[in-house]
């Protein structure tokens, strides 16, 4: 399974904003996916995840009501939607796959997904 994050750009607060991620693989319709970020010199944060069917997705706490996750199965994407965005949400954003949903603990770990992409770079000036 190979991800690609595409999307990335530089945007005023308040603005919005969709990253992309691009799975390739014949196993896609079967990988539950979810998004991370990372600033320099911090710890890579979970922001959201979906299941592999999209009826079950997770928020962290601080995106909750601002970012939506959804995915289509036919063009093997998934995407989120960024609104209101914040310059605390500048970072790199990065996609990953794990074959089986579970429980927000499991699905905002990183240690838990087997397959990750490149990150894309999403900038947000006040």
């Amino acid at each position: 399974v190979q991800l690609q994050a595409s999307g990335g750009g530089l945007v005023q607060a308040g603005g919005s904003l969709r990253v992309s991620c691009a799975v390739s693989g014949r196993t896609f319709r079967m990988n539950s996916v979810g998004w991370f970020r990372q600033a320099p010199g911090k710890e890579r944060e979970f922001v959201a995840a979906i299941s592999w069917s999209g009826s079950m997705t997770y928020y962290a706490d601080s995106v909750k009501g601002r970012f939506t996750i959804s995915r289509d199965n036919a063009k093997s994407t998934v995407n989120l939607q960024m609104n209101n965005l914040k310059p605390e949400d500048t970072d790199v954003y990065y996609c990953a796959a794990r074959p089986r949903w579970d429980t927000y603990r499991t699905m905002s770990a990183i240690d838990a997904y087997d397959y990750w992409g490149q990150g894309t770079q999403v900038t947000v000036s006040s």
